[in-house]
């Protein structure tokens, strides 16, 4: 398993320049680009906000956060390693999807913290993996 992923990584550029011919406006490649099935969201305190802003609001935002894992809108979250906030996995499909769910925590509705939102799905490089395996059969 250990050969998957430097495989994995040297497929990128081999799948991404067999399909550069359907490339989108960015200039990446549509194939290239996966179907999002969830968005990461980074969030970091906004400057000059102090700790005891956020702490005076925590217990309220645990009890949203615990709600909306429970109504499957976050899958998982996480702190950050190095203390500078916490990391969602948001069962959305759009960025702007992951950002009104985001909204609705009493840290969001005071403003602060900062959202980072990235959109995330299968592994491409899996899939081209899988065509060539295809032609194969």
């Amino acid at each position: 398993m250990n050969f998957m992923i430097p495989f994995l990584i040297a497929m990128l550029p081999a799948s991404a320049e067999a399909h550069s011919q359907s490339a989108g406006p960015s200039g990446v490649p549509s194939v290239a680009i996966p179907k999002t099935t969830e968005v990461l969201v980074i969030l970091t305190p906004r400057q000059g906000v102090t700790p005891q802003q956020i702490m005076a609001v925590i217990p309220e935002e645990i009890r949203a956060t615990v709600k909306l894992y429970l109504d499957g809108k976050i899958r998982e979250w996480y702190s950050r390693g190095d203390g500078k906030g916490a990391i969602f996995f948001v069962d959305a499909k759009s960025e702007d999807e992951a950002r009104t769910i985001m909204e609705t925590l009493p840290l969001a509705k005071q403003q602060l913290m900062d959202h980072e939102y990235i959109p995330v799905g299968p592994l491409m490089p899996l899939r081209a993996l899988m065509m060539n395996a295809d032609a194969q059969q």
